[in-house]
């Protein structure tokens, strides 16, 4: 049994987007780029709540899609500069903003389930 006094609450803000265990804030989340360990290997906490679906990648698609879009649009219309230039410019970012958005947002998703011990839902009996 886990004493609760033993580890406040943390934000899970914080935690989640430096992809540190919710519930101590030291342990890490994940094993890989995406993948979420089994549990935590300072407190134990057990990960087999996480799973935060598609998400962070919905967010971040929209939140990138917004960003790339809307600065391709605006560079467009006050410099209109060469197409190949647009290409140099918005095709990398559009690479590498999810990339370096996605695990944050994923960490940030978890660390939210476990503060709202958030669980699937079921139907009554």
């Amino acid at each position: 049994m886990i004493d609760d006094a033993q580890y406040p609450p943390l934000s899970p803000a914080s935690t989640g987007l430096k992809a540190r265990c919710p519930r101590c804030g030291q342990g890490r989340m994940f094993s890989g780029y995406l993948s979420v360990v089994k549990q935590c290997s300072i407190c134990n906490l057990d990960y087999e709540f996480a799973d935060s679906g598609d998400g962070p990648a919905i967010f971040i698609m929209m939140i990138v899609g917004f960003i790339i879009v809307g600065g391709a649009l605006f560079v467009e219309v006050v410099y209109q500069p060469p197409y190949w230039l647009h290409a140099i410019v918005w095709l990398p970012l559009s690479i590498l903003l999810p990339l370096l958005l996605l695990r944050p947002a994923k960490g940030l998703f978890i660390a939210l389930q476990f503060g709202r011990d958030a669980a699937p839902g079921r139907l009554a009996d």
